[in-house]
């Protein structure tokens, strides 16, 4: 019986991605939202905090159980991490050039 897996770079890239693109676009939105109810961008951008923490945390987790699989975890939570801190480094930017910011 094989098993097939990804290369760490490809799983580091893939998980990159998908947060980028879920906290970025989300970022947007919610600033979107709080400029048209008045809520406080400092507030959002807390609670996007907060929610990549929750994100990563089951990778972090697991890393830290030390696990057999927590190379696995690790390169997962490096791509979490990685993605969420260009999103959230990015997003206020696209939000200002858009003019909700």
């Amino acid at each position: 019986m094989y098993y097939y897996t990804l290369p760490d770079e490809f799983v580091r890239t893939q998980m990159a991605v998908g947060a980028l693109v879920l906290f970025g676009v989300l970022r947007v939105i919610c600033a979107a939202m709080g400029a048209q109810h008045g809520w406080r961008l400092s507030t959002v951008t807390r609670c996007f905090i907060g929610a990549a923490v929750l994100f990563c945390l089951p990778q972090l987790l697991d890393v830290l159980m030390s696990s057999p699989m927590s190379h696995r975890a690790f390169v997962e939570l490096q791509g979490k991490a990685i993605g969420c801190a260009l999103a959230l480094f990015c997003a206020p930017i696209v939000s200002h050039r858009l003019g909700y910011e």
